[in-house]
């Protein structure tokens, strides 16, 4: 797209420029303002992937387009010359020119001597055009970008808000289990302090029952041998004066008299099998059966 060719009002040196909001107006602005108003701006290399500030030399298209010189050599040294930034064909002698950003001053001196006036706004207006139409260019690229940025920001903000709300439902979810299991974790502490207190009761218990058994055990093997202290003798028949006589009794031997390791040695002999065989006596019935003297 060609930028509209400024009209040049040679009374008060104005300048006809299309209007950034609208394309299709146009404002009359004097050069000397639009010159001081598009002065800031710096020209950026119109290639899509480079837009580098421009600085030494760049290259200018007929369609309003310029080019670092970097690119603009790499692109313009194939034949047809085509435009990167908007396609079109650049056959003409004039359609491309490469042209020095900082000129020196004798350059200055002599570029536009010899002109007329007239040649001179038209020549300055064309090149003002050229600049305000990259400047507006620029400025609606940026406008563009911040644009696709904001929609950017906010479908990232939509997907963000989402995906925040999904977090929180699972958070919400996790805390619920949380508190189901500090319950669980709290009945199974009561169970485990009731468990634990029936145990010792039960092991009081036992343990009780255990003193008790060992003291009767005890009690009872110590009546038993108190039952057997005092033996019956077996009776002597005097053949001379043939009267029965019953010996004396005799005791048994102190057993219990010999002090407290006596008395365990004592006790552990009469466990089981022991006890038995340690108590066997003849019985004085078995004794009376039998024959006192031999028949010869």
């Amino acid at each position: 797209m060609l930028p509209l060719r400024p009209a040049i009002n040679q009374s008060d040196y104005s300048i006809n420029l299309a209007s950034p909001d609208d394309p299709s107006e146009e404002l009359t602005l004097p050069l000397t303002v639009v010159a001081m108003a598009l002065c800031d701006d710096i020209l950026l290399c119109n290639f899509p992937k480079c837009r580098t500030k421009l600085s030494g030399f760049a290259w200018v298209t007929a369609c309003s387009h310029v080019f670092c010189d970097q690119h603009g050599s790499g692109e313009f040294s194939r034949s047809p010359a085509i435009c990167p930034a908007c396609s079109s064909a650049l056959s003409g002698k004039l359609d491309i020119v490469r042209t020095e950003l900082s000129p020196s001053e004798e350059y200055k001196a002599m570029v536009l001597a010899g002109l007329r006036p007239d040649v001179v706004l038209d020549i300055s207006a064309r090149a003002l055009a050229f600049w305000s139409y990259q400047v507006h260019q620029e400025h609606m690229y940026q406008e563009y970008s911040l644009s696709r940025a904001e929609a950017q920001l906010k479908q990232m903000d939509k997907v963000l808000t989402q995906q925040n709300q999904s977090r929180e439902l699972e958070l919400n979810g996790i805390r619920g289990e949380i508190t189901s299991m500090k319950k669980v974790m709290e009945d199974y502490k009561r169970k485990y302090s009731e468990v634990s207190e029936r145990l010792m009761e039960r092991n009081r218990q036992y343990q009780k029952l255990q003193g008790l058994y060992d003291s009767l055990r005890l009690r009872n093997m110590v009546v038993g041998v108190g039952d057997r202290d005092v033996l019956p003798q077996p009776v002597h028949h005097d053949f001379n004066t043939g009267v029965a006589r019953q010996g004396t009794p005799q005791r048994s031997p102190q057993f219990l008299s010999v002090g407290h390791e006596g008395d365990s040695r004592f006790f552990s002999c009469l466990e089981a099998e022991g006890a038995k065989t340690f108590f066997q006596f003849s019985s004085p019935a078995k004794e009376r059966g039998r024959p006192f003297m031999k028949k010869h």
